[in-house]
């Protein structure tokens, strides 16, 4: 990953050369200091500040994100900084069509000094650094520190990034108003006192009362006690200035919302939105993966001939004809994009998305071609499905083979996004609309798709009980997007809720049988995920691997799906989601989690990591499976 100026805020993006890292790992490298000379313009050059795997590019340091490099802070800057010349690119031609102006993805651009130069920039951030010796707080580039350092010129201490940001739920971040906070009442004008601010921790304590910021102008000492509180930073006239460090020369945004004080590494400070899609057939298989890949849709018929005759061995492996090809070419340069909605107005693109998977992994693909070619394997288990009908199970496919795109569509601050509001509050990733790309990863490995007894379910679905039981989740959540949601947004814009008792019990279903699964599968919970299929036309789950180490290739989540195997796979876990080390508490709960949309959900039954949970625990209740012990709400699998 790579970096800004080592000296200031004002940063711009230029090329220049980055360190190879044999390990794969992107290089972080700051913008390059200027050498000056007589009539002679200052040559970038680049400074190396560690590693990050390509990966957390997209799911943990993504852009907006920041990353501690020894006692220095800094932003990711945004993708119209980065090189992308060699960056190896990603195909999933349904993902990109439902994402608004995007054309293709990218894999985080590695560093390599024979053909490229950086790739992945940032750029310092906070500004407000403070000495641990003279107590000094002010912005970095006052330090006036040697290049390449960070440490104070007159105490020789390594500087300390401030604890301290200032962040809105829509992604604007700045650094903390020392300022505002010490000379609270004070009619001067910002930094017009005269006086030098400090920063110091006094006490044996931790807490924010321990911590006291001090002028030599004589105001007052004050502590950071209740800078944490919105009203606080409110009645000080503290506003959201709508500033975006990571976009260089871009200017603050106008913001209605209130800005909250928040620690520097909180998990908070960042959320990735993320958009995903399965490789499924035909796109990416065969001949439609050799168009994708050689960049030959629209192409003319002479262009593609010319192409194959300098490259015969193509058309071999992926088992086709140039004739084929050609006409592939033209079928998929005349494919229409995907709406955003359906004739009636109420079907998304990623739904659209999600039921064409549904139908791939209940159809089922048998191995037709090598992995290269063939990225989705999908067949029905050996044996006698007998034992799993019992359980309310209508159909189990055995995905051996599957790829998962996902991609980073932007980021949030404060609480993290809920599945239906992602684009009420998305921070951008560039700073213009020239770019058509997007950062993403491929994960490649298996998994198992479950699909409920669709009589079963709507019998039970549609029981008082099981409602009004659901009832009470579906309204909170109303309430918090009412909550979230801007001033003025019309009712037809404004998120819906997906709440519902099918969509419940088959949330927390996948959850158990994670649960079960990190126990006989030989995987660990944080290695798998779930992918939902709940609609009124959809009743299913996938549980796969979802790492792209090696992890996704042990084998033995296939396993779990024989039938016998699976029955008792379910027995033991509906015993375990039966009781929970917390009832009676736990399953009376009328409401539970970080925003009251759980109801019988906690960390000692059904929870899970949150990189296995694309709905980050949210919405669970394991009641629907097992029913209450006072039967007044039946479950799923109470005849089990």
């Amino acid at each position: 990953m790579v970096a800004g100026t080592p000296s200031g805020a004002s940063v711009t993006s230029t090329p220049s050369r980055r360190s190879f890292s044999r390990n794969g790992r992107n290089e972080m490298t700051p913008p390059p200091s200027r050498l000056r000379s007589a009539g002679v313009p200052a040559r970038p050059r680049a400074r190396k500040l560690g590693t990050v795997r390509r990966s957390q590019l997209v799911t943990t340091y993504g852009v907006g994100a920041m990353i501690a490099v020894d006692n220095e802070s800094f932003i990711v800057a945004g993708i119209d900084s980065w090189n992308i010349d060699h960056a190896p690119e990603i195909f999933e031609r349904r993902l990109a069509k439902v994402l608004r102006g995007v054309t293709s993805f990218r894999l985080p651009p590695t560093p390599d000094p024979d053909r490229g130069v950086d790739g992945v920039r940032v750029r310092r951030f906070p500004e407000f650094y403070s000495c641990p010796q003279c107590h000094v707080l002010q912005p970095f580039s006052v330090f006036n520190c040697l290049p390449g350092r960070a440490s104070c010129p007159t105490c020789q201490e390594d500087l300390v990034p401030s604890r301290f940001v200032l962040a809105c739920d829509d992604g604007h971040i700045e650094d903390f108003p020392y300022w505002k906070w010490l000379h609270r009442g004070s009619e001067q004008a910002r930094g017009l006192c005269g006086g030098t601010l400090t920063l110091q921790t006094e006490g044996n304590t931790a807490s924010l009362r321990s911590v006291v910021v001090r002028c030599t102008c004589g105001v007052p000492d004050v502590s950071m006690e209740g800078a944490f509180r919105v009203k606080a930073l409110r009645d000080l006239g503290i506003r959201c200035e709508g500033r975006r460090p990571w976009l260089g020369g871009a200017k603050p945004q106008p913001c209605t919302r209130h800005p909250r004080a928040m620690q520097r590494g909180s998990s908070s400070a960042w959320h990735p939105v993320m958009r995903s899609a399965l490789s499924i057939p035909p796109w990416g298989e065969g001949a439609r993966g050799l168009v994708e890949r050689e960049k030959l849709i629209g192409a003319p018929e002479s262009a593609i001939r010319w192409h194959f005759e300098k490259r015969p061995g193509l058309l071999k492996k992926a088992d086709t004809t140039v004739e084929e090809v050609i006409d592939l070419a033209r079928e998929m340069n005349e494919e229409p994009p995907n709406s955003s909605e359906n004739g009636d107005g109420r079907v998304d693109p990623h739904t659209l998305l999600r039921e064409e998977e549904y139908e791939s992994l209940r159809r089922g693909n048998p191995e037709q071609h090598t992995a290269e070619w063939q990225p989705f394997v999908c067949e029905k288990p050996e044996g006698d499905l007998t034992p799993v009908h019992a359980h309310g199970l209508a159909e189990i496919m055995l995905a051996k083979r599957l790829r998962e795109v996902r991609a980073l569509e932007g980021f949030t601050r404060g609480v993290a996004p809920l599945e239906s509001e992602p684009e009420q509050r998305l921070a951008e990733l560039q700073l213009g609309r020239d770019v058509s790309w997007l950062p993403a990863i491929e994960v490649k490995g298996e998994g198992v798709f479950v699909r409920l007894d669709e009589d079963r379910l709507h019998e039970w679905e549609t029981k008082p009980t099981v409602i009004e039981q659901v009832e009470q989740m579906r309204r909170n959540h109303l309430a918090l997007i009412e909550e979230r949601t801007r001033p003025n947004t019309p009712k037809s814009s404004a998120p819906r809720s997906p709440v519902s008792p099918r969509f419940v019990l088959l949330h927390t279903l996948a959850h158990i049988l994670i649960n079960e699964w990190s126990l006989d599968g030989g995987y660990p919970a944080s290695a798998l995920r779930e992918r939902l299929y709940a609609s009124e036309a959809m009743a299913g789950i996938l549980v796969y691997t979802a790492t792209s180490d090696s992890a996704g290739s042990l084998g033995g989540i296939v396993a779990q799906g024989d039938p016998e195997r699976l029955a008792a796979t379910l027995q033991s876990a509906l015993a375990r989601a039966a009781w929970c080390s917390n009832d009676p508490l736990c399953m009376e709960s009328g409401a539970s989690g970080a925003d009251s949309v759980n109801l019988a959900a906690c960390h000692a039954c059904v929870l899970l990591p949150e990189t296995s949970c694309e709905l980050n625990n949210s919405f669970l209740d394991r009641a629907l499976l097992v029913g209450t012990p006072s039967e007044e709400v039946p479950g799923y699998f109470n005849r089990v």
